[in-house]
């Protein structure tokens, strides 16, 4: 999934065990999808809360947020107790989603990915840093107010 790309509408379960489906969440307008290797690590929770820490700032400009991994939902409701996320976490065990945004690796966890849908399901910008983990937050949000 890269840039002017169009995801179809995809379903998954958060970590309540609600499904979401994407085009529910982008009627509400744009959103940003994160995928994040494993919930509970050093690099995943600092990526998260920083997402967490700005949600006020994508609020205010109309966008939501929802995380993905393929952790279980029983690990990602601990991950968004533990850490007051705020915002859905979908467990993408069977890794249909990361394999429709490109993300899923043949071995070990999903790659580190964030992607901005506009409200049609556009992808209008692809964030990729495997280290970096602030910058998908700030660089998504950059990417919203370009939007417009």
């Amino acid at each position: 999934m890269n840039v002017g790309d169009r995801v179809g509408d995809l379903s998954g379960v958060d970590e309540t065990g609600a499904e979401l489906r994407l085009s529910d969440l982008l009627a509400k307008g744009p959103l940003v999808v994160f995928f994040y290797p494993a919930a509970m690590t050093p690099g995943c929770t600092r990526e998260s809360c920083h997402f967490r820490d700005l949600a006020s700032e994508f609020a205010a400009i109309g966008a939501g947020i929802v995380g993905v991994s393929a952790d279980d939902t029983a690990k990602q409701a601990e991950f968004s107790a533990k850490h007051s996320l705020g915002f859905p976490l979908l467990a993408d065990t069977s890794r249909t989603i990361a394999d429709a945004f490109g993300v899923r690796r043949r071995f070990g966890p999903n790659k580190r990915a964030t992607f901005i849908l506009d409200r049609d399901g556009t992808v209008v910008a692809r964030i990729d840093s495997e280290f970096a983990m602030n910058r998908h937050a700030d660089k998504a949000l950059d990417a919203l107010r370009a939007l417009g």
